[in-house]
């Protein structure tokens, strides 16, 4: 089982074994809700999913989205979709451990800031995983 907590520790979640989609996300939207130019990502089946303790805030970020953060310290903690309503994004470093879970590609990249440089191999892809590579 993943485990992970926000900043200040009051939000603590467990997540299944079987993580995919192992991400970094170069979106608007998680550039804005995060303060940063990416946000790294991994999807479980939203029944493996499970707060532990805290209830977080949840917030609609677009007409399919819906994003929880830690009310206290303002942590960003995952990505749900009407879209994708089987499954979760989680943040992959809230995880107690994110070494275990290093990002597998970039998604969204052309929504990527121009002074931002990619500094790895990783595949690219301009929208989500169905995009095309660069």
């Amino acid at each position: 089982m993943l485990k992970g907590h926000c900043f200040c520790g009051n939000i603590i979640y467990e997540a299944g074994h079987s993580p995919s989609f192992e991400t970094n996300c170069l979106c608007s939207i998680c550039r804005r809700t995060s303060g940063a130019p990416l946000v790294t990502w991994f999807t479980v089946p939203i029944e493996d999913f499970h707060f532990i303790s805290g209830s977080p805030s949840i917030f609609k970020s677009s007409a399919h989205g819906t994003r929880t953060f830690c009310p206290d310290c303002g942590t960003p903690l995952t990505f749900s979709s009407t879209e994708s309503p089987s499954s979760i994004d989680v943040t992959t470093c809230t995880l107690d451990d994110p070494e275990n879970l290093p990002p597998k590609d970039l998604t969204m990249a052309k929504y990527k800031l121009s002074w931002f440089q990619l500094g790895d191999d990783l595949p690219v892809y301009l929208e989500g995983h169905e995009g095309e590579d660069t």
